[in-house]
């Protein structure tokens, strides 16, 4: 049995930082490093095991009771650090616990849930198509991956008009502080005070308009399936998980379907591939990259023996460009077979923002495959770095309406 912080021996050491901004501009060499070096490595820059390759990623994220969430799902340990703000009761949470509060949210945005506000987020797609074709060169970033989800999402959940412009930079804060305590990490948590704030106070009863999620989770209360004090974690749970996913979701499809044109035509000629093109793109480009998982007891994966109290880091993005997984991992491919891939995580901690992510991005690609004959990008593409999610801050595009 290995000392805590140093690896098992037989484990392949290696001297990569995937929180270095190199890494995070261009991951790919460093992912097929990472495959390729064994089922397990051990990353000596922050002391943690590592797991790149599909068998290895599903396994983990499929053994909550061996991997552990409560113990937090970044770089910092529970146990042993304090959480730089109240631990979320479901991301952050194990069985009973996160089984009792993640009823709630599927029961909020449940798949009939989603019937009732699908025409309402079709006819805003519709909207936002309209204006964009009027405007016919603009940032497929702000005004369109986010501008859309802003213009939808905070409604339903039941959000006042004012503060919004809060919401997308809280959801940076949040994921950049599972990473390590590097420069991305702290300047994020040091900006955010005023978000947090206002995220804390947006989330209180009183404060969300009648029949909106965040009401409804609240209207739980009353059932008595969870307390006072959890109702507003919940909310806050709802607004990392139905935004970001889906503004990097977006994003992302959007940027491969303006680098993949014959994929764009495909999509054009059928729109019934809507669904599928956002969803390889969410493989394709893993807009959620890493996630931590720690160790309840000695554990054997793939031959590794790892001790307990040990955090292990799933590249979800490595995973799903594993080649012993899918056939040509580095084309997108809009027709593919993508079910199985991690984009969104995987097992009882599958993200609980999923159905509206698919939504929004289903109505949203539609409208604009219908409409747009041709999509170009016009500048170049900026990288937003942050040390868990991968997407632009900037992809300048110029279209031409069918």
């Amino acid at each position: 049995m290995s000392a805590p912080g140093s690896a098992a021996s037989g484990v392949p050491h290696l001297d990569i930082d995937p929180f270095d901004m190199k890494f995070l501009a261009d991951p790919y060499p460093a992912h097929q490093q990472l495959r390729e070096a064994g089922p397990v490595v051990y990353l000596d820059k922050w002391k943690v095991y590592g797991v790149a390759r599909y068998a290895e990623v599903h396994a983990v994220l499929n053994d909550p009771v061996t991997f552990c969430s409560s113990r937090g799902v970044g770089l910092s340990d529970f146990k042993k650090e304090t959480p730089w703000r109240p631990p979320s009761l479901i991301l952050e949470a194990d069985p009973p616990a996160h089984t009792r509060t993640r009823a709630v949210l599927s029961k909020v945005l449940s798949p009939t849930a989603m019937k009732q506000v699908r025409d309402r987020f079709a006819a805003a797609a519709e909207e936002r198509v309209d204006a964009l074709i009027e405007k016919r060169s603009f940032d497929a970033i702000a005004d369109l991956a986010e501008a859309y989800p802003l213009s939808i999402f905070p409604d339903a959940l039941g959000l006042k008009p004012e503060g919004r412009e809060h919401l997308i930079p809280y959801a940076s804060v949040v994921f950049n502080a599972f990473g390590p305590p590097n420069q991305l990490r702290q300047e994020a948590i040091e900006r955010s005070a005023p978000h947090q704030a206002y995220v804390a106070e947006q989330c209180q009863r009183e404060n969300l308009a009648p029949g909106g999620f965040g009401a409804c989770i609240h209207a739980q209360v009353d059932e008595g399936a969870i307390t006072p004090t959890e109702a507003p974690l919940l909310v806050r749970s709802l607004l990392s998980a139905g935004l970001d996913t889906t503004v990097n979701g977006i994003g992302a499809a959007v940027y491969c379907l303006a680098r993949f044109p014959d994929q764009w035509q495909r999509l054009r000629d059928d729109l019934t591939l809507a669904r599928g093109a956002f969803e390889e793109a969410v493989r394709f480009e893993s807009p959620v990259q890493t996630f931590f998982r720690t160790t309840t007891r000695e554990v054997e994966l793939s031959g590794a023996r790892i001790g307990e109290g040990e955090k292990v880091l799933m590249f979800l993005a490595a995973a799903n460009r594993d080649p012993r997984r899918w056939d040509s991992p580095d084309s997108y491919d809009i027709t593919r077979r993508t079910s199985g891939h991690v984009g969104f995580g995987s097992g009882i901690h599958m993200c609980v923002g999923q159905l509206v992510a698919r939504l929004e991005g289903e109505v949203m690609l539609t409208a604009l495959a219908r409409r747009i004959a041709k999509i170009e990008i016009t500048g170049e593409p900026k990288r937003r770095f942050n040390n868990t999610l991968r997407g632009l801050d900037s992809l300048p595009v110029t279209i031409t309406a069918a």
